[in-house]
């Protein structure tokens, strides 16, 4: 049996389009340090008894699939990871240097499919339906800058061959410690002797049952979303053709300033039966919660100054 050699380990990454389905190209090489993928299936022991001395066959148990990848912090590769985390940044310039926006609180994670592959035995792995729950960093004066992405994935599908196709390559560009630099609105943040920055999602797997024993996705436990200001503040939500929320979306709406907050339904989208409704809260630091019950459905309860007209 041929032995791995971690010299010729690879890793191959490309977003979804449908969850938990690889895409048939666009897979790009990624630089990574290590992974822990893996995917298990454990096997429970039978409790019955009467059948003598010798244990039952076990039974299986339902699968799951995540772990951590640690890559270096460059100047290509490490935005893939900064989209898993945050979603599609905003980018401005008409050439390069680009400046790439990211910000948290998005609505809709990406998720990817990733393939680990060992050409030597030979054993190529995909895990499907990746998304990352976690993205940390160390920051100190010096050593090697890299980052723990951890990830949440449907399952893992293990072949004698890639299934990735031709891969794009990203041109290697890595940060270090020694010069970099911390700030806040352009300010440095004094003397900063050494850091620890930490993302996270905050991820729940969906475990309905399922033919495969694979989970249906990984979604956030809720989102939370305040108003403040000066004026009147109207919170709408989208119909499902521009924001795919999943069915069972929780947003938590909290009006924090004095002035009035109202969930306002777009066109065709309906809240609590009434199609393009509207309702105010209560008044300050009053809140609601707002969740989807289905396509363009939406039912919200709480501290509410009516009902939903």
């Amino acid at each position: 049996m041929a032995r791995a050699q971690g010299a010729r380990a690879q890793m191959a990454l490309a977003f979804e389009t449908t969850y938990g389905t690889p895409p048939a190209s666009g897979f790009t090489r990624m630089p990574f340090a290590s992974a822990t993928l893996g995917a298990e299936q454990p096997l429970l022991n039978s409790e019955l008894l009467g059948y003598g001395r010798d244990p039952l066959a076990p039974i299986k148990d339902a699968v799951t699939a995540d772990g951590n990848v640690i890559v270096p912090i460059d100047a290509q590769g490490f935005g893939v990871w900064l989209k898993a985390a945050f979603g599609q940044p905003t980018t401005t310039g008409t050439a390069a240097p680009y400046t790439h926006e990211f910000r948290s609180g998005g609505w809709v994670l990406p998720s990817m499919s990733i393939e680990t592959g060992m050409p030597e035995v030979p054993r190529f792995a995909m895990y499907s339906g990746c998304v990352l729950d976690t993205l940390s960093w160390q920051m100190q004066r010096s050593g090697l800058l890299t980052a723990t992405a951890s990830l949440v994935a449907q399952g893992e599908t293990a072949a004698a061959s890639s299934a990735t196709g031709t891969l794009a390559d990203l041109a290697l560009q890595r940060f270090g410690h020694f010069n970099g630099a911390i700030t806040r609105n352009g300010q440095p943040l004094g003397n900063i002797v050494s850091a620890e920055i930490t993302y996270a999602n905050n991820l729940d797997r969906v475990e309905t049952i399922r033919s495969d024993g694979r989970i249906d996705g990984a979604e956030d436990t809720g989102s939370i979303l305040e108003t403040t200001g000066s004026s009147a503040v109207t919170v709408t939500i989208p119909p499902e053709a521009t924001v795919p929320f999943e069915t069972g979306t929780l947003i938590n709406i909290t009006q924090v300033g004095t002035v009035v907050t109202t969930v306002q339904a777009d066109a065709g989208v309906s809240l609590n039966g009434v199609t393009g409704g509207s309702v105010a809260l209560d008044g300050q630091w009053s809140g609601a919660a707002l969740v989807k019950r289905g396509a363009d459905a939406w039912v919200i309860q709480g501290a509410l100054a009516g009902a939903v007209t």
